[in-house]
């Protein structure tokens, strides 16, 4: 199967020198390369959140494969929709997936589907792919899909993964695409998503769900950054650091109603 771009030439460039050059200039150069088991990183359109986005994958020593955790946006396919074989397309190229990989997590983690519905029209883990492609030529992806909300389903699949990372037996990053809190006043906004970032620098993930709803906090990938956060204690992890934040206010000077991005690494 072969997965068609849904939102190039208007989240981010359809003209791969075009794009390959936005890239350039969105991920630093020269920074120190660390190993990461997740991160945290925005799906808004380049020009808003591709700073924050590269800010993230310029310090990360990619792996040749990489699991992307996406919220659902459109209600269509499985709840946990994992697209299970071929390739997606970028302006850059095609990136294929880790069949190997994704055999491993429909074994381990029962909650997941195979279901390509639920990636048709979703931006959210399309608009990281030209970010991974651009760091790594041959980089494979698994992506899933997740359009539930509770708890005990984000525990499943997180160790699921977990089980299925360790038995694929090499290095695999883990990322949560997510934006912050949108539609609100960035010192709103701010003072809403200190408090969910500060469970995910915590590694709580069930704090992290738990506080979202509590607050009334809009993060849409809150479910992906719960799962990943599930995963990634249960592969070792310890510790989490933010690494930018911003709103979309940075960019527009209208700081009345933004959209705000965090990127997080969490090893």
């Amino acid at each position: 199967m072969v997965r068609q771009p849904a939102v190039a030439g208007q989240f981010y460039s359809d003209e791969p020198k075009r794009l390959r050059g936005e890239l350039q200039r969105m991920v630093p150069v020269g920074a120190a390369k660390r190993r990461v088991t997740g991160i945290v990183a925005p799906h808004a359109g380049y020009v808003y959140s591709g700073n924050v986005a590269g800010a993230i994958y310029g310090i990360v020593e990619l792996p040749r494969t990489v699991v992307i955790l996406g919220p659902n946006h459109h209600g269509f396919g499985a709840a946990a929709a994992l697209y299970p074989d071929g390739e997606w397309l970028t302006p850059l190229g095609s990136v294929p997936i880790d069949a190997k990989l994704a055999d491993l997590v429909r074994e381990h983690a029962p909650v997941v589907e195979s279901d390509t519905s639920a990636h048709r029209f979703e931006h959210s883990l399309e608009v990281q792919v030209p970010f991974l492609k651009y760091c790594r030529e041959d980089v494979k992806i698994v992506p899933l899909c997740l359009g539930f909300g509770d708890y005990e389903r984000c525990r499943l699949l997180g160790e699921g993964l977990a089980w299925a990372i360790r038995e694929f037996g090499e290095d695999v990053l883990i990322v949560a695409s997510s934006d912050m809190t949108h539609y609100e006043s960035a010192d709103a906004a701010r003072t809403k998503d200190e408090q969910a970032i500060a469970e995910v620098l915590a590694l709580n993930p069930e704090g992290l769900l738990r506080v979202c709803g509590q607050k009334n906090i809009t993060m849409c990938g809150v479910i992906p950054a719960t799962v990943m956060l599930v995963a990634a204690k249960a592969l070792g992890a310890t510790k989490a650091e933010l690494v930018r934040y911003a709103t979309s206010g940075d960019v527009t000077g209208d700081n009345r109603q933004v959209v705000a991005y965090a990127a997080i690494a969490v090893y």
